[in-house]
């Protein structure tokens, strides 16, 4: 039986659509062009989460529509968005 860690907690990141760079399936936000809980750029995103909620326009987003590492979330054709369209990026960590 593995073990389960109890302690979860999340982490928040903002941004806007003109935050990002690329187009179609190479559209991404990197890591440093967002805002933290604390209100500063951070120099990256989580490292290994239990899992992460994408929102877009504060609606959450299923799981094909985006991937992410420690630098950047890609999100295939989010170029198309418009450029004030708000992003938040949701890392629940143990």
């Amino acid at each position: 039986m593995p073990i389960t860690k109890p302690f979860m907690a999340a982490r928040r990141f903002s941004a806007t659509a003109a935050d990002g760079t690329g187009v179609g399936a190479a559209y991404n936000i990197l890591a440093t062009a967002t805002t933290n809980d604390a209100g500063v750029a951070p120099t990256a995103f989580p490292t290994a989460p239990a899992y992460y909620n994408l929102y877009i326009n504060a609606q959450i987003q299923t799981a094909d529509t985006s991937s992410v590492t420690t630098t950047a979330i890609t999100i295939p054709d989010g170029d198309t968005l418009d450029p004030a369209t708000p992003i938040v990026i949701e890392f629940v960590v143990n």
